[in-house]
């Protein structure tokens, strides 16, 4: 069920928008992988059994674009995943690397939570520590032709309020999806955006560690 055609990925390194020059750049990296879309052209009532094939991608993709950003893994501050369908798929599709996705790049930075639980969608967020990904990893999806892009959302690993890291990140796959494929993607940053500076909470003041504040 699982056929990856291709894999692609992307990293930049923002070293200046007007204002003075930052002291380090701002990293920002995606991956995306094009998969065969096995329930492409057709309705399939159980497309759960694809979730569970997901999860290793997840994992392979996550440690992929962590390798690629060659950065130390306490610098990633934010994250966000999506996929686009092809156009014999359908929205439902790109949901079922909601678990997967997310589950990866959450246990990649640490998060110590049950990956049962997190399948089931019973969890308890509030039961981390702090720097462990407690945050929930923002999504979106849609369906498109090849070479369609997606703004892939970026919020704090740890706290879903902190308004200087609110970022998206734009992926495109050359050539991707063909009708009957889908591409998965996962995303993440090194931190604020280049000179933010329209106030709320600081990532270095979070005091919460419920996810949220």
């Amino acid at each position: 069920m699982i056929e990856i055609r291709r894999v692609f990925t992307q990293v930049e390194h923002i070293f200046h928008e007007f204002g003075p020059r930052p002291e380090k750049p701002l990293v920002r990296g995606a991956i995306g992988a094009v998969l065969t879309n096995p329930f492409a052209g057709r309705y399939e009532p159980d497309i759960l059994p694809m979730m569970d094939l997901l999860e290793p991608v997840g994992v392979d993709m996550a440690h992929r674009l962590h390798a690629a950003m060659d950065v130390p893994l306490e610098q990633i501050a934010t994250y966000g995943k999506g996929a686009i369908v092809g156009a014999a798929g359908e929205l439902e599709h790109g949901a079922l690397w909601h678990v997967p996705g997310g589950y990866a790049m959450r246990e990649l930075l640490g998060w110590k939570g049950d990956r049962a639980a997190y399948k089931a969608g019973t969890v308890d967020e509030k039961k981390g520590q702090p720097g462990n990904a407690l945050s929930i990893v923002p999504s979106t999806k849609k369906v498109g032709p090849p070479g369609a892009t997606l703004d892939v959302p970026l919020t704090n690993i740890n706290a879903s309020y902190v308004r200087g890291q609110f970022d998206a990140i734009e992926v495109r796959v050359p050539g991707a999806p063909a009708a009957d494929e889908i591409v998965f993607i996962l995303a993440m940053t090194t931190g604020y955006r280049i000179h933010d500076r329209v106030g709320g909470l600081r990532a270095e003041n979070i005091a919460k560690w419920d996810g949220l504040r």
